[in-house]
């Protein structure tokens, strides 16, 4: 006789992993610890500011901001992506706009002016004096927004070139525009002097001349 052979059992189903959701408070707790990162990563740079600085200045305990992020260099990649997402943002709209091309560059230095300048933006200053200390896979991530952000303005200053209202090649314009304009966060004081209107006028004017009657 044959041995009667029992039914292989069945195979359980993988459990599913539980949906993580993020609330939007998660979400506000983001933007404030990205916001008071980029603040103390400004005044105190990023080796002298420790997790325990940025926690405490958001009403967190010390190891809160990693539930958020993985590293205190995750932080400071957030930090820079958050000031050029912005910057992108506003420089697509102007760049579409139907704006001549004098006109949309005024607009594009006016809006990068406040992005490097503005009260609470500290982001792209931290970016220009910290960007050594990421790891080269998080520069990698930022140098691809940079690259955006740097197109459109090309794509502007090509604009110009071909209009006559420059000269010179259009992407060493663009350096020593970049060059001129982001060294304004070193010695601009809000409130005091030239208004961040009046310094865009003055930039146009300095990289086109004074406007044709």
């Amino acid at each position: 006789m044959q041995k009667k052979t029992s039914p292989a059992p069945a195979k359980r189903a993988p459990r599913k992993r539980p949906l993580v959701t993020v609330t939007e408070e998660d979400r506000n707790r983001r933007a404030d610890l990205v916001r008071v990162s980029a603040r103390l990563f400004r005044e105190k740079g990023f080796e002298g500011t420790t997790v325990r600085d940025i926690a405490g200045a958001v009403g967190m305990r010390s190891g809160s901001p990693f539930y958020h992020f993985k590293t205190k260099q995750d932080i400071l990649a957030a930090v820079m992506e958050e000031g050029l997402v912005a910057g992108l943002n506003d420089t697509e709209r102007i760049v579409g706009s139907d704006l001549p091309p004098r006109e949309k560059f005024r607009a594009l230095v006016r809006s990068h002016l406040e992005t490097v300048l503005a009260e609470g933006h500290d982001f792209i200053p931290v970016l220009l004096y910290e960007w050594r200390s990421l790891s080269p896979d998080l520069q990698a991530r930022i140098i691809t927004l940079k690259d955006k952000y740097d197109a459109r303005w090309q794509q502007v200053l090509a604009d110009l070139k071909q209009a006559g209202l420059i000269k010179s090649d259009s992407k060493v314009v663009r350096l020593l525009m970049f060059g001129a304009v982001n060294y304004t966060a070193q010695w601009y004081k809000r409130g005091k002097g030239l208004s961040i209107d009046q310094l865009a006028d003055q930039a146009v004017e300095f990289f086109l001349g004074e406007a044709a009657d």
